[in-house]
Formats: structure tokens, sequence, C-alpha cells
């Protein structure tokens, strides 16, 4: 029997950071049915559908150029797999920087149209009002600060966040107001483990961390570099537990010989005519 329905509330109560008793958070990305399907048999809690299926399912070299339709697309394909994992959906680059009026809307196609539980916006203090709004219109949002990859300059590249006490205190003030502003959650990417402790301890909602140390009440990691099949580059936070590539490549490779020596397909994968329906197909001619 399928487990309930993962809510926010149960979300909210997962903070190990205040109360031992509760279990850690366990959150990782996806961006389509089958891999939603294994994850949700894993037991996850949270599946992501993040703008980070642009770069290692699209092929962007980044997440900016994610549009709203694509994230709805990997959205609906996640939502019609599973039951039970909370669902979020991040919110891509310029879907909800222009206006609150156009973040309520884009929010709503992530939960309309597709099946998303929540969403996820990256920013401080500056999104505070619109973490407000959406929370107001019924549409639960997740935090992410820290490192934000939308609003990094390419140039500047990845960096770790939080690494002197100035900039500390500033996280921990973006986190309170998101939290004030209603966010159930709240990611911390690429921040210095004192940091994030810090955060996590200044808040009442759970923290979930990548690449943000062990002190946060909850983890979430990109599936590609969990199962090893991107291989661009792997960030240092990130844990390979298979090198799936490999795997694959060297499946297909054997797929590949056994065609072009006629070993596939065996007697196994074929069908046939019943023996006096054969005897009736006319015999081969040769053209004249």
């Amino acid at each position: 029997m399928t487990e309930r329905k993962v809510t926010i509330t149960d979300i909210r109560g997962r903070k190990p950071s205040r109360n031992p008793e509760a279990k850690r958070l366990v959150s990782i990305t996806a961006y389509d049915y089958p891999m939603a399907i294994l994850a949700e048999r894993a037991g996850v809690d949270i599946i992501l559908v993040g703008d980070s299926g642009g770069m290692v399912t699209l092929g962007y070299r980044d997440t900016k150029p994610v549009t709203m339709d694509e994230m709805v697309y990997m959205s609906s394909a996640v939502s019609r797999g599973v039951r039970r994992p909370l669902l979020v959906g991040d919110m891509p680059f310029m879907s909800y920087q222009e206006s609150v009026e156009k973040a309520t809307r884009n929010a709503g196609r992530l939960v309309k149209d597709g099946g998303m539980d929540a969403v996820k916006i990256e920013g401080g203090a500056d999104f505070a009002p619109t973490v407000r709004a959406l929370t107001r219109a019924g549409i639960p949002v997740m935090g992410h600060i820290g490192f934000t990859p939308q609003t990094t300059p390419t140039a500047e590249g990845y960096k770790v966040q939080g690494k002197t006490a100035a900039a500390a205190v500033s996280l921990i003030e973006d986190a309170r107001l998101l939290e004030e502003a209603g966010a159930f959650s709240i990611v911390l990417e690429m921040t210095a483990s004192e940091t994030a402790k810090a955060i996590t301890d200044s808040v009442g909602v759970p923290t979930i961390g990548i690449g943000a140390g062990p002190g946060c009440d909850g983890q979430v990691l990109v599936l590609h570099d969990v199962l090893g099949l991107f291989d661009k580059f792997t960030p240092r936070f990130a844990k390979r537990y298979l090198d799936l590539s490999s795997e694959i490549q060297g499946a297909i490779e054997s797929y590949a010989q056994e065609v072009t020596s006629g070993a596939f397909p065996g007697e196994e994968h074929t069908f046939h005519m019943d023996p006096e329906e054969a005897q009736r197909l006319p015999s081969a001619r040769r053209p004249k």
C-alpha cells in the first residue's frame, strides 16, 4: 500500500537541529517520469524538479536559459509518476523577478499545470515580498539562499558563500526574513558549514543543504550527480554513488556489436507465423 502523501506540515516538523527525534529530510532532483518513480521507491521525502534539468537533460551551459514551458513540461512528467513525496518545482530565471504578479502567474502554472505541491525561489530579503504574496495565494514556497546560480554572473564561477562573519550575518537575516514571509523550508547552497549551521539554528523552518555541510536539517543532490550521468564536471559537494554513464555506454556498445554481427535479435526475441501460413508465402522472384 502506498504511504500517505508528504505534506508541508510534515516538512516543517522535520527539524532535527531542534528536535533530535526528527529524521533528516532526504531530497533529490528528478526531471522525468521513470526517475521520479525510482526516487519515490527509494523513499525520498522531497523531489525537486530543479532548473538544473536545463543543464543535465537539455544541454544548456547553465540554468539561465530554462523557460517556464520547459519547467512545466518536466514537472508534469514527474508528477505523473509519484504520489508520496512532496513535489517542488523551481521557478526559472526571470519567471518571478520582474513583479509579484508575474511570479504568481508562473508559480500557479507549476502547481496547476505541472502538478507541483510547492515552488522554489532563489534569493533572500529582496524576494521576501514575493514569498509572502505566493504564500497568501495558497502556493507554498521553499526559499533558496547562499550560492544562487540564476543570479551569479558566469564569469564569477562557483564560489562558496558565507565565508566571513559579515556575510554569515547577512545570510542569517535573509533566512529569517524568508521564514517570516512564509517559506516552509530553505535551501542553503555552497555555504560555509559554520554559517549554514548558524542559519539552521536561527530559523524555525528546516534547512536543506547542498554543499552546506552536515549541520542542515536535510540534504538535496542533483540526481545525475548521484548516478554519475553528468560528467562535464562534478561539484565538490556532490557524492557519486554510481558510474551509470559508463555502464549505459557499455550496454549500447554491446547492442551495437550484436546488431553488426547478427547476434541480435536471437530466436528468443523473434516472432513467427503459423507454419501453415508460412507455407503460403510467395516464393522470392528474381527481378527481370
